[in-house]
């Protein structure tokens, strides 16, 4: 581990390493997906089952944070540390139930409360340390969720002729070395670390403002889109490879392709926040990402390096909006409640990512490329909850 000297002097650094090492937990099922449905016999409709398993458990977790006080109550730094230790544990222990569906959708329930400690509690201790250009460091930290999200697709390239239960005890280990880091490097000068008083559902009060309300409506929208896209990435591109008569083990390294190019997208938009406003960024990404959920169901015949193609353009765009969105949901919530209004987004948010997932997955076997059409209503419905906020003056 590194001297506690080193890691202060690079908070910004630290945060995101550690949200990519801890985020590596939440789809470390889906990177073994086809394995899993080999060896144990599950399905598309199994997995999509796991997968909202996890979403459920992280609107649970959100909402018991934000409507207990603790995510600002409880030093942030200790709570993601915590969260962390906890899920590595839940999800090494994952391996010991995965035949029975039952109980591995509980373990991945479990694991989902365990990340309600370390995504929003991230976007704290980045505000802590770096409130200012929130847009560009927040960037950075969704950016190295994208990529915690991506890497059990990497992980499984990795081990591809090792048994499936290997990419899971790495992502665990992933996730003690989170802890470790960020509990080296504690919370940062500019929040307070403790609420004074407080009441449940707290986080709310933050609606109550316009600005607020407009950009997490956004958010909203964004978040139906996002992670039942994520989802979808393994199918489709084994779709465009079975087109292709290539390789079958070259379907996790082109999904974590797909899924990680969201890093730089999410540098790229935390950059240009800083000179176009991260409304203006955010309305831009939710367009272009929209766009490819109305075309690419039509584009099926098409060639599918185009299709490949496209799909990099989506995981581009499809995750550049999300900081941007924090960012300005940072600004308008009252700074002694940031934890608890981030939290109660987070948790509606995720709440919409359950629907839509289990559209597609369900849908998928029997509607194919049709099931993306789903997805629309989430960036249309983003778009025009930010009209507003889109036409307002650029700032940095």
């Amino acid at each position: 581990m590194m001297p506690a000297s080193v890691i202060t002097r690079y908070p910004l650094a630290m945060i995101v390493i550690a949200q990519l090492f801890g985020t590596s937990l939440w789809f470390s099922v889906n990177g073994v997906g086809l394995a899993l449905q080999e060896a144990v016999g599950l399905g598309e409709s199994d997995l999509g089952m796991l997968t909202i398993a996890v979403q459920a458990g992280f609107i649970s977790g959100t909402l018991l944070i934000a409507t207990t006080g603790l995510a600002d109550r409880v030093r942030a730094s200790h709570l993601f540390a915590l969260s962390a230790v906890l899920g590595a544990l839940i999800n090494a222990a994952f391996i010991g139930v995965a035949e029975n569906v039952t109980l591995a959708a509980v373990a991945r329930f479990a694991t989902g409360l365990c990340l309600a400690g370390i995504y929003p509690l991230g976007m704290k201790l980045v505000v802590s340390w770096t409130p200012r250009h929130a847009g560009a460091a927040l960037g950075w930290l969704v950016g190295m969720l994208t990529l915690g999200i991506a890497s059990p697709h990497l992980l499984r390239g990795l081990t591809l002729h090792l048994p499936w239960q290997w990419p899971l005890l790495l992502a665990s280990l992933l996730a003690l070395l989170a802890a470790a880091l960020i509990l080296r490097l504690g919370v940062g000068p500019h929040l307070p670390t403790k609420a004074t008083g407080g009441r449940p559902w707290a986080g709310l009060a933050a609606f109550k403002q316009r600005a607020f309300r407009q950009a997490s409506l956004g958010y909203f929208g964004h978040c139906w889109e996002l992670y039942a896209f994520w989802a979808l990435v393994p199918f489709l591109v084994a779709r465009e490879l079975g087109r292709l008569d290539a390789a079958a083990g070259l379907q996790p390294w082109l999904s974590f392709l797909v899924i990680a190019l969201g890093l730089p997208g999410c540098v790229w938009a935390g950059k240009w926040s800083r000179q176009a406003g991260s409304a203006r960024v955010a309305f831009t990404a939710l367009l272009i990402s929209g766009a490819l959920c109305l075309v690419y169901p039509l584009l099926g015949d098409a060639s599918p390096w185009l299709l490949l193609i496209l799909l990099g353009v989506w995981g581009v765009s499809v995750i550049a909006d999300s900081a941007q969105f924090s960012a300005l949901a940072s600004a308008c919530a009252p700074p002694e409640r940031l934890g608890a209004a981030l939290s109660m987004m987070n948790a509606i948010g995720f709440g919409l990512t359950i629907p839509s997932i289990a559209l597609v997955t369900t849908l998928w076997a029997s509607h194919s490329l049709m099931v993306i059409w789903w997805l629309l209503p989430g960036p249309v419905l983003g778009l025009l909850a930010m009209r507003e906020l889109n036409r307002r003056p650029a700032r940095a």
